[in-house]
């Protein structure tokens, strides 16, 4: 059963490994040549979120346990693995390794925190605060796709009941790709910038999973969507995953990075943005079908 797993491992860290060097080409040349501004939209989000109180609810709810999860692991990781770590840099970065060491465990601080709450404690607020957001910016005909809706005095006390899923949970491919990556920490400068670049692509991936089950767009879709806008999708999540990386406002900016990647979803549906420029997934799809 050992052998069976840990060669299911090795095919799954292959695969992974596959996936990124194909699509490092094209990520690299539309990250330079996309004109969506799709990097602004994290900033975006933070001005919307502070400016729109109705948006508070899910995150206030959240603050206490989230806030108390963020601090414990980030101290635990100072306390226990500081030193070790430490000691292993310097070999590598010498007197850098000061810097280096902390900011690995800066990052790996925020990816424990970042996968225990958004699969468990900020799951549903998330999913409100995205839907919610949409509803903000009158794209009410994309979430009835999703949710019932009902009536209220602002975007959040209008959601009703889930009909479809939410986000979908970390996959065993996701915790491969995070390890394969992390010794990159290692190298000075350079090493930090790539494995940050690689984790914004992974995040960048994701951010619209909730608008396109809304969507309804089939795994196909989904993949040529954002593979025709991998620029777009990876500038987002490296901006992203800078600004989850902070300690203690981590929280924070999940739910800001929520309320931006919303916004962007909002200007796709009605075509406020460069993003939308070329034939949708669906109607590509379609065209296929009919020749």
């Amino acid at each position: 059963m050992t052998g069976g797993f840990a060669g299911n491992i090795q095919a799954k860290a292959g695969e992974v490994a596959k996936e990124d060097y194909h699509g490092a080409k094209a990520l690299v040349s539309g990250a330079v040549k996309s004109k969506s501004r799709a990097y602004l939209y994290p900033f975006r989000g933070i001005i919307y979120f502070i400016t729109h109180k109705s948006l508070w609810k899910p995150f206030s709810f959240r603050i206490l346990p989230t806030l108390g999860l963020g601090l414990g692991v980030f101290a635990s990781l100072l306390f226990f693995t500081y030193l070790p770590q430490l000691a292993i840099l310097a070999l590598i970065n010498g007197p850098l390794a000061v810097f280096t060491t902390a900011f690995l465990i800066l990052n790996e601080s925020s990816t424990i925190v970042n996968i225990i709450s958004r699969n468990f404690l900020l799951r549903d607020a998330l999913l409100d605060t995205f839907d919610g957001t949409l509803v903000a910016r009158n794209a009410i005909g994309i979430v009835k796709e999703g949710r019932q809706l009902r009536s209220g005095s602002d975007p959040i006390s209008k959601l009703g009941k889930i009909l479809k899923n939410p986000f979908p949970k970390l996959t065993l491919k996701d915790w491969i790709r995070y390890f394969i990556y992390l010794p990159l920490n290692s190298i000075t400068v350079i090493g930090t910038i790539v494995f940050i670049f690689l984790q914004g692509q992974s995040r960048g991936s994701i951010i619209h999973s909730r608008y396109f089950q809304l969507k309804g767009w089939s795994s196909f879709q989904r993949r040529d969507w954002v593979q025709r806008h991998a620029g777009p999708y990876t500038t987002f999540g490296t901006i992203a995953t800078l600004l989850e990386m902070i300690p203690i406002l981590s929280m924070f900016f999940a739910f800001t990075n929520t309320v931006g990647a919303a916004l962007w979803a909002a200007d796709i549906e009605q075509g406020n943005t460069r993003t939308t420029q070329g034939t949708a997934p669906r109607l590509r799809e379609t065209a296929k079908k009919d020749t």
